[in-house]
């Protein structure tokens, strides 16, 4: 299926590792020029490497930091000036600390907050005058399975994304017909975190292979196994494609039936 992003331009936040590297390279892939940020110049660089290998359109890296309100504007006006416009947002962000409520300090629920929810805020909120005068306006947020349905000694990703869902599906009502806006929830998929927190565990001695610790973590995904990164990023570039122009304000989970609600 093509997908036809061909002269159409996307911003990924958080984008040189895990779901958000592969939602740009899916969408780089089928056509649209695509600037990707994040905090580490070195993993953006190479994340820009790595995309640009497979894509069609152009990959700009730029450095910034989306707790930061003024990074997060300059981002979006780099963008612009790279392309002349800008089509279509993807907004991604790395998990806050894990623990349970009893251990989580008070600071650390206002961290959450401007990392999961103020970061879209205000890369909407820049994003939102290009996007309007788009033919094609998108914006894909992606959270996580946990708002569907708590995970247990994370509260603070169950409790604080579920804020984006609330915003998706305002601005789902609010931007229509103009701008579509969509939510992404994805379960677990074989990312380098999950990579790292294996091989973690198979130093610790609680599994004897990475194997082993791979299949005990998909052991209560019905599909049989971790989700494919690569797969996860065809979705998202699915949702934002013109193939998906009547679906607005929905929260698609992608999670291997995992989930039970």
């Amino acid at each position: 299926m093509e997908l036809a992003f061909d002269g159409e331009t996307a911003l990924v936040t958080a984008a040189s590792s895990g779901l958000g590297k592969a939602s740009a390279a899916s969408l780089a892939r089928e056509g649209a020029d695509v600037v990707i940020c994040s905090r580490s110049e070195e993993k953006l660089e190479a994340a820009a490497v790595e995309i640009r290998a497979d894509a069609a359109g152009e990959v700009v890296p730029v450095v910034a930091d989306i707790t930061d309100p003024d990074d997060v504007a300059a981002v979006v006006e780099t963008t612009v000036e790279s392309f002349g416009g800008l089509d279509h947002v993807v907004t991604s962000a790395g998990g806050p600390p894990s623990g349970p409520f009893d251990d989580t300090p008070e600071r650390a629920w206002y961290e959450a907050y401007d990392l999961l929810v103020m970061s879209v805020v205000w890369t909407v909120r820049a994003a939102r005058p290009h996007l309007v005068e788009s033919d094609t306006g998108t914006v894909t947020c992606i959270t996580s399975k946990s708002v569907k349905e708590p995970v247990d000694g994370l509260v603070l990703s169950n409790a604080v994304r579920r804020g984006v869902v609330g915003l998706v599906k305002t601005l789902s009502r609010e931007w229509a017909p103009d701008v579509r806006v969509n939510t992404v929830l994805p379960g677990t998929h074989e990312t380098p975190r999950v990579t790292e927190l294996v091989e973690q565990g198979v130093e610790r001695g609680e599994y004897s292979t990475y194997d082993e610790g791979i299949s005990d973590w998909a052991d209560t995904i019905p599909m049989g196994g971790l989700g494919d990164p690569s797969a996860f990023g065809d979705v998202v570039a699915f949702v934002a494609s013109e193939r998906a122009s009547f679906v607005n304000g929905a929260s698609i989970p992608v999670d291997g039936g995992e989930t039970r609600s």
